[in-house]
């Protein structure tokens, strides 16, 4: 119980770290670990590189499909410029235009002598229109101006212009925008089914790389083993041959099958190392953690009343296994590029909305006022650049249409591809239906397999290890010889190989069996 809560309390540490995206080798990992198969397996669901990146991969989905509901939004967009005229172009250049806009100085000549003929005042009367000119000239020279005339190449020339401006489109109707947000929303289906296929294969992989680490270890074990009582037999012929019981044949072929054996126990040391590494890996720990697998190697038979046969497990992997439903939703994600195509033969409907606030400044900002009264008195007052005599607003409102007639068949040849597409995809998905079969009637026998084999190396197990007593006791009594012990013995190791050999086939097969048929793997 207590290790199994420091187990516990081990791996939310471990998955608290890593699921905040630091790498295995920058975190503080424990140098030693022990870990049952089930703890492996959470670990590794947590921890994976390859489950890591299926999480990014729908988070990602999620982005594209806000990106595809921007199509749709409304879309706003300030604007601002400011243009400094140099130099512009007098528009009447070339006309008789000029002469109209001289004619407002005699205007105010003849308005002049009109009021000076009227205005009862005997001191005041009319006068010629240099003399007016001139009156006039002075008047703003007494008062600090410039008098006024047209001798610029363009009067109507406005040195700064500014526009500050707002726009807001809506899509009324985007045929290719509205499918475009479907297709993200089946993509993102896709993506998560996908997640959930990598976390089946995850655990297939670390169930049977765990049950190979195991193998690989009770392997050496039983070399260890046989070592050691071949050590014995060694040691026992070398007195019988001093004792002129056995010849020195007899010990000279123990020590080269000792040696042998050992060779062989070195090797096996060498693969047990070689398999905990790789669980490590794929556990996405460092390989250079000292990883005690807890655990044996024994057949589950609770699991028996589970199985099915093959038609059975057929039905069920249809219904389970998402890479089926991954094959329907990438034809549905066709039909939904299909509609997209098929959006080119309608229009596209956006109401927009624009708002400008336009500025016309000139240099010169002075305005010139005739004092009342007093013909020849002026008087000026000077606007700022932002008064509202120079900007005046603009709004606009409206509806946009964009229909493309004629594309010249492009529209048409796509959508005939489109549905090629979908036929292949159709295609496809039954030879997944195919394939899946063949899988589930592998797995099914590949259990059955193993299970015969497990049943018939029990017994035969009980057998060995029944003739290694009684060669064992043979020799103790003096009636057998140490090659019929050494014969026994090889003859036990090996059954005890098979047997673990045929639970471990078993094993990994009912983790095959499990992911053949698509089996949810719980949180």
């Amino acid at each position: 119980m207590l290790r199994a809560i420091i187990s516990l309390i081990l791996l939310t540490i471990l998955s608290m770290a890593f699921s905040s995206g630091l790498k295995a080798q920058q975190a503080e990992f424990p140098s030693e670990i022990s870990i049952t198969i089930e703890e492996a397996v959470q670990l590794a669901l947590v921890n994976n590189h390859l489950l890591r990146k299926g999480v990014l991969d729908i988070e990602q989905a999620n982005a594209q499909i806000r990106e595809a509901y921007a199509a749709v939004y409304p879309q706003v967009g300030v604007s601002a410029s400011y243009t400094r005229n140099i130099r512009t172009p007098n528009p009447f250049a070339g006309s008789d235009a000029g002469g109209f806009f001289q004619a407002f100085g005699a205007i105010e000549w003849l308005a002049f002598n009109e009021r000076a003929r009227t205005d009862g005042d005997p001191t005041t009367s009319p006068i010629d229109f240099d003399e007016f000119l001139e009156r006039q000239r002075q008047g703003y020279e007494d008062a600090g101006l410039t008098p006024p005339g047209f001798d610029d190449d363009n009067p109507f020339g406005v040195e700064n212009q500014a526009n500050v401006g707002v726009g807001i489109t809506q899509a009324i109707y985007n045929g290719a925008a509205f499918a475009a947000i479907r297709g993200a929303r089946q993509l993102r289906q896709i993506n998560v089914d996908q997640l959930e296929i990598d976390r089946q294969q995850v655990v297939d992989n670390i169930q049977t790389s765990f049950y190979g680490a195991l193998l690989a270890q009770e392997q050496k074990r039983v070399l260890r083993e046989s070592v050691s009582r071949l050590d014995r037999t060694v040691e026992e012929t070398r007195r019988a041959v001093d004792a002129g019981v056995l010849s020195k044949f007899d010990r000279v072929s123990a020590e080269v099958e000792l040696v042998n054996l050992e060779t062989n126990l070195i090797s096996a040391e060498n693969q047990a190392q070689l398999a905990v590494k790789n669980l490590a890996l794929q556990l996405g720990i460092p390989v250079q953690t000292d990883l005690t697998l807890l655990g044996e190697l024994e057949m589950d038979e609770s699991r028996m009343v589970d199985l099915l046969n093959a038609e059975q497990a057929y039905e069920l992997a249809l219904q389970q296994r998402l890479d089926l439903n991954q094959a329907n939703d990438f034809i549905d994600l066709l039909n939904v590029q299909r509609g997209i195509t098929r959006s080119g033969y309608f229009p596209v409907v956006n109401a927009f909305l624009n708002a400008a606030y336009v500025g016309q400044i000139p240099d010169n900002r002075v305005s010139v006022m005739q004092v009342p009264g007093q013909d020849f008195t002026f008087t000026s007052s000077s606007r700022g650049f932002f008064d509202d005599a120079y900007w005046s607003p603009s709004v606009a409102v409206g509806i946009q249409l964009n229909w493309n007639i004629f594309d010249g068949l492009r529209t048409s040849s796509q959508m005939q591809q489109n549905r090629l597409e979908i036929k292949q995809a159709k295609i496809d998905r039954e030879l997944i239906e195919n394939a899946l079969y063949l899988e589930i009637d592998e797995a099914v026998r590949r259990l059955e397999n193993a299970y015969r084999r497990i049943m018939s190396q029990e017994r035969n197990l009980e057998q060995a290890e029944l003739n290694y007593e009684f060669a064992l006791t043979r020799l103790r009594e003096g009636i057998g010889t140490p090659l019929e012990e050494r014969q026994a013995s090889a003859l036990l190791d090996q059954s005890k190989l098979n047997y673990l050999s045929a639970v471990h086939d078993y094993l990994t097969a009912l983790s095959n069996y499990d992911r053949a048929i698509g089996k949810p793997i719980l949180n």
